[in-house]
């Protein structure tokens, strides 16, 4: 992983970082048969989460934090900044005329764009907020977001646009708000990350074509669900705390309670994070198209894997707007050693 460090207002005489507008439109014109409007959808992501970043930042002096009163589609209490980091995603996009369709975890159907407004190939499935219950904790939140290209005709989407393949996803990301805001993308061919400059309103490139470790040293789940756990997931978690330098063990335990954040840490450091599914949850608790999906083309383009725990997660078939899966996710070796005791072959 090759790490810029020139972002920002660069020196007298010196070259700025490169920023995610010229990075993309650079990529646009090595792309043939490339139409501008990849380019201007993202273009209109990244904005939104500048505007989502400044709420954040200022949530506490601005009356934005704690819960609507409302209940989303998940069963889940809305906070007030996921009601907001919605609306941007929504209003930021919709009126581009590069979208079909969008697709929100707040929302229980899809979100059609308005009359009004030209239509296009791509339809827009997002998590807003993701790491919600962390808002009025000042824990790192972030917005994740899928790219797919359309497969229906006439002017505006159908379902079926929104219920496909991870793999054939056009392009997958997530947005950052912790100690700095980074955006992290790819398009199956690289991933790379933006973190944001303030002063200069831009994203710049500052961590290129990163490669997640074969091999970590670090797992991230939520330990608390262990007695609702199959006898295989217990023994990889108790096998992962023995004392053994020869296979790196024990891994040290990390787990924010931010999927976005877990997974950025696992996915620059190394190791796995994994949601399995268990008593409580049989079908497991993240959402494929918001949350396991993009992160998952993410991690396979970044030389990791991701799997449901019996399939590979990007060939996982939806069926549902807000299908549930389990998720292991991380270093290819960590994720293979997960399964194998899952599947009692450890």
């Amino acid at each position: 992983m090759t790490i810029v460090h020139s972002w920002g207002p660069p020196p007298s005489g010196a070259m700025p970082g490169t920023t995610l507008e010229r990075h993309i439109l650079e990529r646009q014109r090595q792309t043939p048969g490339a139409t501008g409007d990849f380019s201007g959808l993202f273009q209109q992501i990244s904005l939104a989460g500048k505007l989502i970043n400044a709420r954040v930042r200022q949530a506490g002096l601005a009356g934005m934090l704690g819960l609507t009163g409302q209940t989303n589609v998940q069963g889940e209490q809305v906070q007030k900044l996921d009601e907001f980091a919605n609306n941007v995603m929504i209003r930021s996009c919709e009126a581009g005329g590069h979208l079909c369709l969008m697709a929100s975890e707040e929302d229980d159907d899809v979100i059609k764009i308005p009359e009004r407004f030209p239509t296009g190939k791509y339809v827009l499935l997002f998590d807003p907020l993701d790491g919600s219950s962390n808002i009025d904790v000042g824990v790192t939140i972030g917005t994740i977001f899928s790219i797919q290209r359309r497969v229906t005709m006439g002017r505006s989407g159908q379902l079926a646009d929104c219920l496909q393949r991870g793999s054939t996803q056009v392009a997958a990301g997530y947005i950052l708000y912790g100690s700095s805001t980074m955006l992290v993308y790819t398009t199956g061919d690289g991933v790379h990350g933006f973190t944001y400059d303030p002063s200069a309103g831009e994203f710049f490139l500052s961590h290129e074509n990163i490669r997640v470790p074969q091999k970590g040293g670090t797992y991230s789940l939520n330990e608390g669900n262990y007695s609702r756990w199959s006898d295989g997931l217990r023994a990889w978690v108790d096998w992962l705390k023995q004392d053994d330098k020869s296979t790196g063990r024990p891994y040290g335990a990390r787990y924010v309670g931010s999927l976005v954040a877990d997974f950025h840490r696992t996915l620059l450091k190394g190791g796995v994070f994994a949601y399995p599914s268990d008593t409580k949850s049989p079908k497991g608790k993240l959402r494929l198209l918001y949350e396991a999906s993009p992160l998952a083309f993410i991690a396979e383009a970044a030389g990791g894997a991701a799997s449901d725990g019996d399939q590979r997660i990007l060939d996982v078939e939806p069926k549902e707007l807000h299908q549930r899966t389990p998720l292991f996710i991380g270093s290819r070796e960590d994720v293979e050693t997960a399964l194998a005791f899952a599947h009692g072959r450890r």
